[in-house]
């Protein structure tokens, strides 16, 4: 794919479909998430976090398909093609696959020593013995929940690539399709940052709970401390950028594509 570039008075992302679609989305995710979280005597927030983030992620991708890309009646065609990695803020983009990759890490040891609850649900309580005396504490982010945050990581990463995918390929101008962009990896990292937030700070208030996680309780706490602080301020960062999605970085003056 050639590159093209479009002289527009205005970017298509700034159109009023796009900026109501991605709004809709996310007071959709509000209401989702606020219904999910009554569920299971309140654990349903696991459940909640996640949905709310895959509603921002289907408003922005709703609001990039009803609005057509910005044409001209001049335009002049370059031989350099379009790649993803062209329109994606490397920074940002860097931040959430490091908390990608920790909230799974983070999934699997909770999944590894979570045990049944009463009800005999696996992997949603975790129990420990000491002292004689066995101690269990839920909702404790094992597999019960964890699977479904993996599979909303998983359905939220291949709408978002895809979408970048069309992004960078079809016609249009340069900084509409960065704003897009940047509103895409926002939207995905909303269900990166938000799961990792629910995940984190609910083992974090399991192990605060239990009189018998010793060392291993605290050492697994001084890492999820700073989670919790990272993704909260990551998923508010997030949000503002996915309501006022209008890119400000810039590629340097004088390279052409």
């Amino acid at each position: 794919m050639t590159d093209l570039n479009v002289t527009t008075p205005a970017t298509a992302s700034r159109a009023p479909a796009d900026r109501y679609a991605r709004w809709t989305g996310l007071a959709t995710g509000a209401l989702a998430a606020w219904r999910l979280s009554t569920l299971d005597h309140g654990n349903g927030v696991l459940y909640a976090i996640p949905a709310f983030g895959l509603c921002a992620v289907a408003g922005v991708l709703v609001g990039d398909t009803l609005t057509a890309p910005a044409r001209a009646t001049v335009r002049t065609a370059g031989l350099a093609p379009r790649r993803v990695r062209d329109y994606v803020p490397p920074r940002m983009t860097w931040l959430l696959v490091v908390l990608a990759v920790s909230l799974v890490a983070l999934l699997a040891t909770a999944g590894a020593v979570a045990t049944p609850d009463d009800m005999g649900r696996a992997g949603r309580e975790l129990t420990l013995t000491c002292r004689g005396m066995t101690e269990g504490h839920g909702p404790w982010p094992g597999l019960f929940y964890g699977l479904p945050m993996l599979a909303s990581l998983a359905v939220a990463t291949g709408a978002c690539g895809w979408s970048l995918r069309r992004i960078a390929t079809r016609p249009g101008d340069e900084q509409s399709r960065r704003d897009r962009s940047l509103a895409i990896v926002a939207a995905w990292g909303i269900v990166v940052s938000t799961s990792l937030l629910g995940a984190a700070s609910t083992a974090s208030g399991a192990l605060m709970s239990m009189t018998c996680d010793g060392a291993a309780g605290t050492a697994a706490n001084v890492v999820l401390l700073p989670l919790i602080v990272v993704s909260l301020t990551t998923a508010l960062w997030m949000l503002f950028t996915v309501c006022s999605p209008q890119a400000r970085w810039r590629r340097r003056a004088g390279t052409h594509r």
